[in-house]
């Protein structure tokens, strides 16, 4: 019990004070409560103090103040030194020599000839300065005071006082000691305020060029919001990379590192300008420095890009204004034009802004396309207005399948052939089905007779990595996702890839998180056009990308997540980009569901009618003559071979093998026979339905 501690407690019934006995009470091994030592409680007043933004504030004053004074004088005795030798000179032909610019430099090396040759004479004068000096002076004093005898004679002649011949003379002399009394009397308070006098020059030199450590400054300036960019700032922001080799070349280049950059324009919501790095600096080295780039321009990281153009070392900086990005862009032309068409041949696509402000707009045309992003980052809406514009071609044929199904397609239903929506192993199953069809579509186009056209047809299935991913298997064992050559929705999207794009069959992806396990190379390497919203890493970006468009300096990457939804980095030959590039940023317009909705509608009546089949059960029963009727939708009468195509679409257990004659043997026995129609087979809405209306009275009488 020797380290237990005693403690006295008032009893806990509520006695009054005067009666409250004392209760002894033991705490068995409770740590004993011991005063806190004076040097701690010190010490914590001293972090307290340092912490303190009042203290901080005075630190940084004082630093601010202190390097002004001294980066002051740093920056006078270099201006001295430079007005006295040729350093400037030598300067100058260091930068013209490595920009290859031998004129300039040939042209400074005169300069600095004219300059030591200058200087040769002025210091040769001044061996025989000090004896003309003295000569000068001798005969100047001699003729002063012959002028003053001469002016003190005329007044002894005029007053008439032999005397006044030497008052000119004793005044001058009167005069001279006065200035030597004043000299006297100010020399001591000179002495002690000109060194105060000349710490403030100092001062006033550093201040103006904000000679101090960055985070010394005030907060208006360290902050540098909105500071415009001049060649100044970016051959600094250069300078302080951290690339040894960049920096040693700057400095010996000095003030004319500036020759390394081109002209800086003003490109949208920013400035662009080319800079052309000296020898033993390779670009991505400051690819690499990015974040810190961007921060020595007093810019966030996602406000500069670099990219690698055409010209050899040479990198391609984007600055944008401090905050542009943040804003968002107008809407959409699908939107705020309503006589807009579609022209899937040689229209392109408005879909919004590059980094210039510039439209930018994408030709679809015969180019299997693939979008990719992190989740909730615009991939769906960026995907749906491409199919949106295109929905005003009506020659255009979709065939949907949505694998998140919660309604981001719905307003195409009446415009789809086929509209899948749902997420589930059974709606993968339907869409790889769907795709099959597209396959054997594909095929039919192929063995047509050379030069037939064929009107587009757009594969699109959104949330593709659920396909992917799907652990599904048929009857014969055959996985519908994965990536194995038996892999069913895997081999379907390879087929159309591989010639499709031929007879206008094109395979549209949108998929979240490039993976090899949820987007197989094979598949993300067939598309034409390839777009990435943000993305976790590098990696990931070079499976969206590839990696000439990663090492040409996409960088989904970097991409803010949320903050920069619907930007995209693309990289195809549908998108007018930069003469050098690999890749271009774009920021696409915002469609809702309201626009999309109001676009589809005007879509719609541009068609014929289209009736659209959605997810249905695939079981064996199946009625051959209904399911016609229902392919056929509300046209009187639709060709066979496209009633063969929406079969098949529909259940392709039941339908996929079927053949024209497959087809006229079921309307022949119902008495709904197929027949031409300028020239092409077709099959009638209304005869279909007569043929369903007899076999139902027949059936009702039979019963009867």
């Amino acid at each position: 019990m020797s380290e237990n501690v005693v403690h006295l407690h008032k009893a806990t019934a509520p006695p009054t004070p005067d009666t409250a006995p004392t209760v002894l009470t033991v705490v068995p091994d409770a740590p004993p409560v011991r005063p806190v030592p004076l040097w701690v409680r010190s010490g914590r007043a001293v972090k307290t103090a340092v912490t303190h933004e009042t203290t901080r504030a005075t630190v940084r004053a004082v630093a601010r103040h202190g390097s002004y004074t001294f980066n002051g004088g740093r920056i006078v005795a270099r201006r001295a030194w430079d007005g006295r030798t040729g350093s400037r000179y030598e300067r100058m032909i260091r930068a013209a020599e490595a920009a290859g610019n031998l004129e300039a430099a040939e042209e400074w090396e005169e300069r600095l000839q004219r300059f030591r040759a200058a200087r040769h004479h002025r210091r040769m004068d001044l061996l025989h300065s000090p004896v003309e000096a003295a000569k000068g002076v001798a005969v100047g004093a001699g003729m002063s005071v012959g002028v003053l005898v001469a002016l003190g004679i005329v007044m002894a002649l005029n007053t008439g006082h032999v005397g006044d011949v030497i008052t000119p003379l004793t005044a001058t002399i009167d005069f001279i000691g006065l200035l030597i009394r004043i000299v006297q009397v100010v020399w001591g308070p000179a002495l002690t305020i000109g060194p105060f006098l000349a710490l403030l020059a100092l001062w006033s030199v550093g201040r103006k060029q904000q000679a101090a450590p960055n985070w010394a400054l005030p907060a208006n300036v360290r902050n540098g919001e909105g500071e415009p960019i001049t060649p100044s700032i970016v051959v600094k922001a250069l300078r302080d990379l951290g690339v040894p080799a960049l920096a040693r070349a700057i400095k010996e280049m000095g003030d004319a590192g500036a020759s390394m950059l081109g002209p800086i324009t003003i490109a949208g919501c920013g400035v662009e300008v080319d800079v052309t790095l000296p020898s033993g600096v390779s670009t991505n080295e400051v690819q690499n420095k990015r974040r810190k780039l961007a921060e020595n321009l007093t810019r966030h990281e996602h406000e500069v890009f670099i990219t690698i153009p055409q010209a050899a070392r040479t990198v391609r900086l984007w600055i944008a204004d401090s905050g542009a990005l943040d804003e968002p862009i107008g809407p959409s032309p699908l939107v705020t034009d309503d006589t807009m068409t579609a022209d899937y041949t040689k229209g392109r696509a408005p879909w919004g802004q590059d980094l210039r402000g510039d439209a930018a707009s994408l030709s679809l045309y015969q180019r299997h396309l693939l979008i990719t992003g992190l989740s909730n980052q615009g991939k769906t809406v960026a995907l749906r207005s491409l199919a949106l514009w295109l929905s005003l071609d009506k020659s255009v044929q979709f065939l949907m399948g949505d694998l998140k199904g919660v309604g981001d397609w719905a307003m195409f239903d009446g415009l789809a052939t086929t509209l899948i929506q749902g997420p589930t192993d059974e709606h993968v199953i339907q869409v790889t089905e769907m795709v099959e069809g597209a396959v054997d579509e594909m095929n039919r186009r192929i063995q047509a007779p050379p030069g037939t056209v064929f009107p587009p047809l757009i594969v699109l299935v959104d949330e593709a990595q659920v396909a992917f991913m799907c652990p599904a298997k048929d009857a014969d064992k055959r996985p519908y996702g994965g990536s194995k050559a038996n892999s069913r929705y895997f081999m379907a999207v390879r087929k159309i890839h591989n010639q499709g794009r031929a007879v206008n069959v094109l395979m549209w992806q949108g998929t979240q998180d490039p993976t090899n396990e949820n987007l197989p190379k094979l598949v993300r390497e067939g598309a034409h056009t390839r777009a990435s919203l943000a993305l976790g890493t590098e990696s990931q970006a070079r499976m969206a990308l590839g990696d000439k468009a990663v090492d040409g300096g996409a960088a989904p990457n970097l991409l803010r997540p949320g903050l920069d939804r619907g930007t995209l980095i693309v990289a195809s030959d549908g998108i007018t980009i930069p003469a050098g590039q690999s890749s271009i940023t774009v920021r696409t317009h915002y469609i809702d569901d309201d626009a999309a909705e109001a676009i589809t509608d005007r879509a719609r009546a541009l068609r014929d009618g289209v009736t659209t089949l959605h997810a249905t059960d695939r079981g064996e029963d199946h009625d051959p003559l209904i399911d016609i009727f229902d392919v056929i939708g509300t046209t009187s009468r639709v060709r066979t071979k496209d009633v063969l195509a929406r079969l098949a679409t529909l259940n392709a257990n039941a339908y996929g093998g079927w053949s024209f004659i497959d087809l006229k043997r079921v309307l022949d026995d119902a008495g709904a026979e197929p027949y031409k129609s300028d020239g092409v087979m077709v099959v009638s809405r209304d005869r279909v339905a007569r043929a369903l209306d007899n076999r139902d009275n027949e059936g009702s009488a039979s019963t009867d």
